[in-house]
């Protein structure tokens, strides 16, 4: 009966302990499956966070080019001025590539379109809708930075054409729109710079006012469209027998003005005689009429004459009509 008991104690036992084996094996791989669950879990989340670095970072470097962008035509908004604005861009542009030159071209090159040539030369043509506004060069661009470099060169295409709209638009303020000289405010304006540095500088200048002979007739007799002509036609003669550092512009109706820097009343004489021979010689054909025209020229010079501006226009325009009272197509000067 004892020996029954304690075998079937040893079964009992040894039955428990095979259950409590199997229960504890299968508690640990319950566990290796939750511990392999959980570093999958940790996996995808590291992986996750990497790719939210990634992003984080490339969000970063889009913002960069964005505030690089903005800051680039913030300053070029500030220049009315084309070199200024390029040398914004290449400032701009040597922080964010690697290149050895850049070069702007104003002349319109038809074979460049923007790519890569040889040794890492890149060449990007600039336009205003179908004008063309020339073509950057840069030389030694590493072709990682291509992406960049076409960026920053799009945004100073918009700056430039910024630039020559401001420019356009101030020389139609400028311009008289009949004749293409300068209006009599701008003419005027200028005649005050000059004397200023011509005082402090102790140089000579001198103010010319000229006038069309026999105008009135010449609208009466062949009518406006035909005076519109003539007025174009002086223009043009003042144009083309000045220098470019002279300001020449109209005074009123057939009444022009021009501004002659660092002269003296020899230089002034030559450049007035200049004038009037020219309009002597030119013909006019306007519509069905031929006109021939005379000018006549009065002329003051600073310091000899007048120290203050409204005093050499005044005296220059009253030259002038001395040299109409005396027969008209002359030059007559103040100290004459």
């Amino acid at each position: 009966m004892f020996e029954t008991l304690s075998i079937l104690t040893f079964i009992y036992v040894a039955i428990v302990l095979a259950y409590i084996r199997k229960l504890i094996i299968r508690m640990q791989q319950d566990n290796m499956r939750q511990i392999e669950d959980l570093q999958k879990i940790y996996a995808k989340l590291v992986d996750q966070q990497n790719q939210l670095a990634e992003h984080k970072i490339d969000i970063q470097n889009e913002a960069s080019k964005v505030f690089t962008l903005y800051d680039m035509t913030r300053e070029v908004t500030r220049t009315r001025s084309q070199q200024d604005a390029f040398e914004i861009f290449k400032d701009k542009l040597h922080q964010n590539v690697h290149y050895v030159k850049c070069e702007l071209s104003d002349a319109p090159c038809p074979e460049v379109t923007n790519f890569m040539g040889k040794n890492g030369r890149f060449f990007f043509r600039l336009r205003n809708k179908e004008t063309e506004m020339g073509h950057i060069m840069i030389d030694r661009l590493e072709t990682e930075d291509k992406d960049k470099a076409v960026i920053l060169c799009h945004q100073f295409a918009l700056a430039l054409r910024r630039v020559k709209l401001y420019q356009e638009i101030e020389q139609t303020a400028i311009t008289d729109s009949l004749t293409g000289l300068h209006t009599r405010r701008y003419a005027l304006e200028r005649l005050d710079e000059e004397l200023t540095r011509a005082k402090s500088r102790r140089m000579d200048m001198a103010v010319l006012m000229i006038d069309i002979d026999h105008f009135k007739n010449c609208n009466d007799r062949y009518g406006h469209l035909v005076g519109d002509q003539i007025l174009r036609e002086v223009g043009d003669i003042i144009r083309s027998s000045t220098r470019e550092i002279d300001i020449a512009g109209r005074y009123g109706g057939e009444e022009f003005c021009i501004v002659l820097p660092d002269t003296d009343l020899s230089g002034a004489r030559y450049a007035a005689e200049r004038i009037r021979s020219a309009a002597e010689e030119r013909t006019i054909t306007a519509y069905d009429a031929t006109v021939h025209i005379t000018v006549s020229v009065g002329i003051a010079t600073y310091p000899a004459d007048a120290r203050k501006s409204s005093e050499l226009i005044d005296k220059a325009d009253w030259t002038l009509y001395k040299a109409k009272k005396q027969g008209r197509n002359r030059v007559c000067a103040f100290g004459d």
